[in-house]
């Protein structure tokens, strides 16, 4: 239990850090928001970008990691989007939201760092991996999906406003050049690989500091039925489905299925509220978020727990069909 705690308590003492410079005073939420640009706009794509290109084309695009990481996001959504709808009688925008809130993984600011310290430099290709299905498949189809409610809306509108959000999305960005830097072998120069990890560097960090200070404020009263839909399909259902569909479509590297289960159990991407703010939702989803951060701290320790076990089972991978 020490050791797992090792690996995970560093990642929340940094999140409390945040969240108390808030609570009393000593930063601003407005300096999250300064904060949260800067590691998503350039740390968090340096981090992937230099994780591609300093690695063979061979090794970094993985289609088994991909089809299993995005049917086992796609099954979750459908799932909560299905319960919440049919089940709990909830308005169609906010039954999406909250199969976005459990299919949606903050595979940058919480998973990066802990999925690292379990697996080491696999991480960083894992996470170039989920970025791509989430803000090119589960994020994007999740919107189209809430805004198909709303009759006022065109089809064409809603495809070219994700169309022009994806190409302008510096992630995207990055793991677009680093993949083709890595494709045509190039090496980068000494002194410009150094500054891009340096930025690289920053980002675990920073992302966990404003995902603290982002916390302070938020209130869970009043919503407890919502938000155990969303934290549950967030922190069970959603490994869940991907250790599951890794099961049937087995990845090739044990490490990598690892990987795409550890970062599926992490709590949803920290712009989750804003996303539903359109919507009308954003307080459910605010409350949501800040559950779902406090409940991971159990789940993803015992998951972590859990991961020595599983590399003791040469069968897990093996397809059972």
């Amino acid at each position: 239990m020490t050791a797992v705690l090792s690996v995970t308590a560093p990642i929340y003492l940094l999140i409390a850090a945040g969240f108390a410079s808030v609570l009393l005073g000593r930063l601003a939420p407005t300096d999250m928001r300064v904060l949260g640009r800067f590691a998503a706009k350039f740390c968090v794509p340096a981090l992937l970008f230099r994780a591609l290109a300093n690695q063979s084309i061979e090794s970094v695009w993985h289609t088994d990691y991909v089809v299993v990481y995005a049917c086992g996001s796609l099954v979750a959504l459908t799932t909560i989007i299905t319960v919440s709808r049919i089940g709990l009688r909830r308005p169609w925008s906010l039954a999406v939201m909250q199969g976005l809130g459990s299919s949606g993984s903050n595979s940058s600011f919480i998973g990066y760092p802990i999925v690292h310290q379990v697996i080491g430099p696999t991480a960083g290709i894992a996470l170039a991996l989920c970025t791509v299905v989430e803000n090119l498949l589960v994020m994007p189809l999740a919107l189209i999906l809430a805004d198909s409610g709303d009759a006022s809306k065109r089809p064409r509108d809603l495809l070219v406003a994700t169309a022009t959000g994806i190409i302008h999305n510096p992630m995207i960005l990055a793991i677009g050049l680093g993949m083709v830097v890595s494709a045509l072998g190039w090496a980068m120069p000494p002194v410009l690989d150094r500054a891009v990890a340096l930025a690289a560097a920053a980002a675990p960090p920073t992302a966990l500091f404003v995902i603290g200070g982002s916390l302070v404020g938020l209130r869970l009263a009043g919503m407890k039925g919502d938000l155990a839909l969303v934290a549950t399909g967030k922190l069970v259902l959603h490994p869940l489905c991907v250790l599951l569909v890794g099961l049937v479509l087995p990845i090739d590297d044990p490490k990598l299925y690892v990987c795409a289960v550890l970062f599926a159990a992490m709590p949803m991407l920290s712009i989750y509220p804003v996303l539903a703010q359109r919507y009308g939702h954003d307080r459910l989803c605010a409350a949501a978020l800040l559950a779902a951060t406090v409940g991971s701290f159990v789940s993803i320790t015992a998951l972590v727990g859990l991961v020595p076990l599983a590399a003791t089972l040469p069968t897990l991978h093996q397809p059972i069909f």
